[in-house]
């Protein structure tokens, strides 16, 4: 797929104007050096076929080196499951550490808080491209008002269905919460071997959608300061919604309880279940799968009828080391790595969604599966607390158990509620 040709005539234009620019020098590298010339070390993550990510990449690095002589970037890629240890033993040792990083962006927080990356506020804002990024991509980038890095791509959830087993049943798509909860009964009732929705007990992100749909928030505060709201009235009926749905009338417990986001779209991709809770990062399994030319994906509907759920708007960033003893051109590599034109790129190449809004459009009229993830961001998206408590939280799973008390009978949601609260508030007010 190529963007429009209006689109892409910008895009040259805004590339030979970055390359015969060179960018403003900063003065407040913390290495103490900002060397013009020399070699760049960038960590990026590691994909499952990483050879058309590579192709995107080595296309921008090779504009970089001709823009600026006497410059080499030596890249490694490295898997995200261990990103975490590499990362931070890099911000310990700044003789080893790379000048630019790709990162998550729920990382970015905890990183701020670990001191290793470069506060970029001014670069970014002087960033002509940055003025179309979305909000909530702005967002993770954003720590007390200072800007840590550039958003790199987006990925959101929405719901996947069955086309065949809809037309068979003479059922349409859900258009609120209750209809969706009904008709995953419905299907699973009148075909006892299929979900009706695959859900999962350590489905954070799938399930996070029915908390924010009925008002609640995972907590409140901002500022590095926040207090646990996953027991208020709001937020625990929205828990009651989305625990509802493992039962033996759609997904029994006893089988879903344990099912993570992965385990769902796999059901779904193997014909095991009508419907899922997906990313547009799951479109590629989803076609490998046995329900091939035979499922469609809308967004998420909300409580209200023909109301969107808000989604997490999950994603990576590129951010600059604090250490960098090449600060300007680390800052140069990381805006062009995050550019229009290499985000356009690199949607082709891996399906990526854009965080600029106009390219984002852009892909959407080209290719009919991104429309409804391009919706549902549209809609409004949210995103975890910007508090580096939230990777203690996460890897502690303070939310799967609490969901899997609920749907295992152990604990009404009141209680598994207020347990998981406090849980959350002793890792916020461990992070100071």
């Amino acid at each position: 797929m190529k963007l429009s040709p209006r689109l892409a005539v910008s895009l040259a234009v805004l590339t030979l104007a970055t390359a015969a620019c060179a960018p403003q020098t900063s003065d407040n590298s913390s290495s103490g050096k900002d060397e013009k010339s020399g070699t760049l070390r960038v960590w990026l993550f590691q994909e499952v076929n990483n050879k058309p990510k590579e192709r995107v990449v080595d296309a921008v690095l090779a504009d970089f080196e001709k823009a600026h002589e006497g410059t080499e970037v030596s890249v490694e890629y490295i898997p995200v499951e261990t990103r975490a240890q590499r990362i931070k033993a890099a911000f310990n040792d700044p003789k080893s550490a790379p000048d630019v990083i790709e990162y998550g962006n729920t990382d970015t927080a905890g990183y701020v808080k670990d001191g290793g990356l470069e506060d970029v506020t001014q670069d970014f804002g002087a960033w002509d491209e940055a003025k179309d990024t979305d909000s909530t991509a702005r967002q993770s980038v954003t720590v007390d008002g200072k800007v840590y890095g550039a958003p790199y791509f987006v990925g959101v959830r929405a719901l996947y269905y069955r086309t065949d087993v809809f037309e068979e049943l003479g059922l349409k798509a859900p258009k609120s919460m209750d209809e969706l909860a009904a008709t995953a009964k419905q299907v699973r009732a009148a075909k006892p071997d299929l979900y009706g929705i695959a859900v999962g007990g350590a489905y954070t992100y799938g399930a996070m959608p029915f908390i924010w749909a009925a008002g609640g928030e995972l907590a409140t505060g901002k500022g590095g300061s926040y207090a646990s709201a996953i027991d208020s009235a709001a937020a625990q009926k929205g828990i009651k919604a989305y625990t509802s749905l493992f039962g033996d009338d759609n997904c029994p417990a006893a089988k879903c309880a344990g099912m993570g986001g992965n385990d769902t779209v796999t059901a779904f991709a193997s014909g095991k279940a009508a419907m899922a809770i997906g990313g547009d990062f799951s479109h590629q399994a989803v076609e490998a799968g046995q329900v091939k030319g035979k499922y469609a994906v809308v967004p998420l509907p909300g409580v209200e009828p023909g109301s969107t759920a808000p989604a997490f708007a999950g994603g990576n960033n590129i951010g600059v080391l604090k250490s960098t003893s090449h600060r300007t051109l680390a800052v140069d590599l990381m805006k062009r790595l995050a550019s229009k034109e290499a985000q356009g790129e690199l949607f082709d190449a891996m399906g990526f969604l854009p965080t600029f809004t106009d390219v984002r459009q852009q892909v959407a009229a080209k290719e009919p599966f991104v429309k409804p993830f391009v919706d549902t961001l549209a809609a409004g998206t949210k995103f975890v607390p910007a508090s580096p408590a939230w990777a203690t939280i996460d890897s502690s799973l303070v939310l799967p158990t609490m969901f899997q008390e609920v749907v295992s009978g152990k604990k009404g949601v009141s209680a598994a509620a207020g347990d998981a609260a406090r849980k959350m508030d002793e890792a916020f007010g461990s992070a100071g």
